[in-house]
């Protein structure tokens, strides 16, 4: 399982989430299925964007836990 957090990130930085989708590019509302956990995929592209303003790694805002099934 994948855990995103985005939104310790966010509040790290003091930053609103309007405030790093129109930094980014993306809309507020793709942002927010991502802060939430409920996409499937994310490209590159925006992850590196989001490294880039957030100024952290991608660890930071991913991490992977196994499932216990």
């Amino acid at each position: 399982m994948i855990i995103i957090h985005l939104d310790r990130i966010l509040a790290d930085r003091k930053m609103k989430l309007n405030d790093l989708a129109a930094r980014v590019g993306i809309s507020n509302v793709n942002l927010s299925y991502l802060k939430t956990g409920k996409v499937k995929a994310i490209r590159f592209s925006t992850l590196d964007a989001i490294c880039r303003v957030l100024k952290c790694q991608p660890g930071d805002i991913l991490e992977y836990i196994e499932d216990e099934d």
